[in-house]
């Protein structure tokens, strides 16, 4: 319990009538008299002002919020007493999110109630919690503030924003006009699966011919095929301290994640089951499911997963993988490559390539690339541009020496990688490799 500025504006009342008295002897009592009725009075309030207030509050708040968005959290306070309430309200939101609206002043009669509003911006994805907001309760006379913390807790999960993510798998499924944001419907007569018979059509090839179909109906019929289903699209992800790099104000490991994400989201699409495994840092596995069903078992398994400190074991990941996967899958590695790197990916590649398809894709600091084009002004930018292509010549080479063909292989910088993921899964589809 605080005093109020009311109170201390009386207590300073009676000090400057204190003063008055020093100077005039005949007010001494009256001096007295006040200073006995203030304390009687403070005394008084802060005695009925101890008792928790009948007051009720609830929070209107999603269950689960999309990361870097602002949202609109409501405190609601009834007043279940039969005298005026005047309190002060803060809430208890996670430290780390921005918030906009707080803290406020409401006066609410008896039976009534007041909605107060504020807004709320998480900055990381993961579970946070909302405490018990704070009221800050006006005693009866309003010489006082006691402090009450009323209310429920609230768990909350902050997942990537799949409005961002849905728009760039808009953007990098259009291929031939990647900005135009038309996504890609799946074309007839293309792929390897059987779709149905049909009339032979004026374009079609002689080898999508069906002769015996042909005999029985007297007329030219023609094989209808559709791009692959029922395949399985399993990331292997890098968790590790390497994806802690930042490029942008993001880092490596959320740009990786949306690129899982966004491709996820796209196989489901095209019928194909999606899959998981974290290695470097936390490990988790998520067994391939199909359908819009297996893309919220992703969602709702690597939202709250963060890069650590640890380094990645390539290879021991891949035996783990190896292990857990039976069926043919395409397996997409990605990581952050370095210069000492080349053995050990190529071990891991050569493993999973025997009985699966793989394509790595690495990250590339844009910061690198930077310093490696900008001019060199004087002796220190000189160093920091030669310094950078010298790494990434040693990059380059050891990229060389894993001996992927082109095809299995993607390098580029952190904000391409969900377009290039896409279009290379699109051009595996329709290829029929899998």
């Amino acid at each position: 319990m605080t005093p109020s500025s009311k109170l201390l504006r009386w207590v300073l009342g009676w000090v400057a009538c204190g003063l008055a008295a020093s100077l005039l002897p005949a007010l001494a009592p009256l001096y007295w008299a006040a200073g006995g009725a203030l304390l009687l009075a403070a005394c008084a309030d802060a005695w009925r002002g101890w008792r928790a207030p009948p007051l009720r509050v609830e929070r209107q708040l999603p269950g689960v919020l999309p990361v870097d968005q602002w949202h609109t959290v409501t405190l609601t306070v009834r007043n279940a007493g039969a005298l005026p309430v005047r309190l002060e309200i803060f809430d208890d939101y996670p430290a780390a999110w921005d918030m906009e609206g707080l803290p406020c002043a409401a006066d609410i009669p008896p039976g009534e109630w007041r909605a107060q509003g504020y807004r709320v911006r998480p900055t990381r994805r993961g579970d946070d919690v909302f405490g018990a907001p704070h009221l800050r309760v006006a005693t009866p006379l309003g010489l006082w503030l006691r402090g009450h913390r009323l209310g429920p807790g609230q768990n909350v999960k902050v997942f990537p924003d799949f409005s961002r993510m849905l728009g760039q798998t808009l953007m990098a499924t259009d291929r031939r006009a990647p900005a135009a944001g038309a996504i890609r419907k799946r074309r007839r007569g293309e792929g390897t699966d059987f779709r149905q018979l049909r009339e032979y059509r004026q374009g079609d090839s002689l080898r999508s011919i069906d002769w015996k179909a042909t005999a029985r109906q007297r007329k030219p019929i023609s094989r209808e095929y559709q791009e692959e289903r029922d395949q399985q699209v399993v990331f292997l992800l890098d968790c590790g301290r390497r994806m802690l790099a930042r490029d942008d104000g993001a880092s490596h490991f959320d740009h990786a994640l949306q690129a899982v994400l966004t491709l996820g989201f796209v196989a489901q699409k095209q019928g194909d089951a999606v899959g998981l495994m974290s290695f470097g840092g936390e490990p988790r596995w998520l067994a391939p499911h199909k359908g819009r069903a297996g893309f919220d078992h992703l969602l709702a398994g690597v939202y709250d997963l963060q890069p650590g400190e640890a380094a990645p074991d390539y290879t021991q990941a891949a035996g783990a993988l190896m292990r857990k996967l039976g069926k043919r899958a395409f397996v997409v590695l990605i990581t952050n490559l370095r210069d000492e790197d080349d053995l050990a990916m190529r071990r891991a590649c050569e493993l999973l390539g025997s009985r699966h398809m793989v394509l790595c894709a690495s990250l590339r600091e844009r910061a690198l690339d930077r310093a490696a084009a900008a001019d060199a002004a004087d002796f220190a930018g000189a160093l920091r541009q030669s310094a950078a292509l010298h790494y990434l010549l040693q990059r380059r080479e050891a990229i060389q020496r894993l001996g992927l063909r082109a095809s299995g292989l993607i390098d580029v910088p952190p904000e391409q990688l969900s377009a290039s993921l896409i279009n290379r899964y699109l051009d595996i589809k329709e290829s029929g490799q899998l």
